[in-house]
């Protein structure tokens, strides 16, 4: 697969996040700064990766990157501004954590807000394209799955550690007979109201 980076730039740091399909827990963004011209033929977007890869790189992105973060915004948050300025909002977070200001910020997606006057670009697909943006896509992601198979220990029947809070069949049986946990976005459609305890 074949990276690109944009040459003018000392500090590009790629943004992307996790879990904003979720039914519960937060969304996750990460932000990195390579080296220009910095290249591993293995780091790639998160989907196309398996939990060892994934796991396997991360290690190798937190120990390589000049400078990487990862910000989580919580449920309850996201009820409160929605997804997708929640979503913004860890990005943004993710950047105030770096340890350097960036010169120029790629978001994967279409959407986001201007932060500190900083020249950006969104890419559909800038997982797939982008160095930095693959490598926060795999931050945001082990991140985001580590804390869900905690939370999975607190309330195992929703099957945390196997679907992290996306809306599985079994995860939606559990939410029909348990009930919402205080981890599940209340603004989401939780139960659709075709499935009903005899649906299920």
């Amino acid at each position: 697969m074949k990276f690109f980076y944009h040459i003018n730039n000392n500090f590009e740091a790629g943004c992307d996040e996790a879990g904003r399909g979720s039914l519960s827990g937060p969304v996750v963004a990460a932000a990195v700064i390579f080296k220009k011209n910095y290249r591993n033929k293995w780091i790639n977007d998160s989907k196309q990766l398996n939990v060892k890869q994934r796991e396997e790189l991360r290690l190798i992105i937190e120990k390589e990157a000049i400078s990487w973060a990862v910000a989580f915004v919580s449920e309850k948050t996201i009820d409160k501004i929605n997804i997708l300025n929640a979503s913004i909002l860890a990005m943004h977070q993710a950047l105030d954590a770096l340890k350097m200001i960036p010169d120029f910020i790629l978001v994967d997606g279409n959407r986001f807000k201007p932060y500190k006057n900083i020249p950006f670009e969104t890419i559909i697909g800038g997982d797939a394209k982008y160095l930095s943006i693959a490598a926060a896509s795999i931050l945001a992601k082990t991140h985001r799955d580590e804390y869900m198979i905690k939370l999975h220990e607190e309330f195992p029947e929703y099957d945390w550690k196997n679907n992290k809070g996306y809306p599985t069949p079994n995860h939606r049986k559990a939410l029909v007979k348990f009930g919402i946990t205080p981890h599940h976005r209340k603004s989401y459609n939780l139960i659709p109201p075709i499935q009903t305890k005899l649906d299920l």
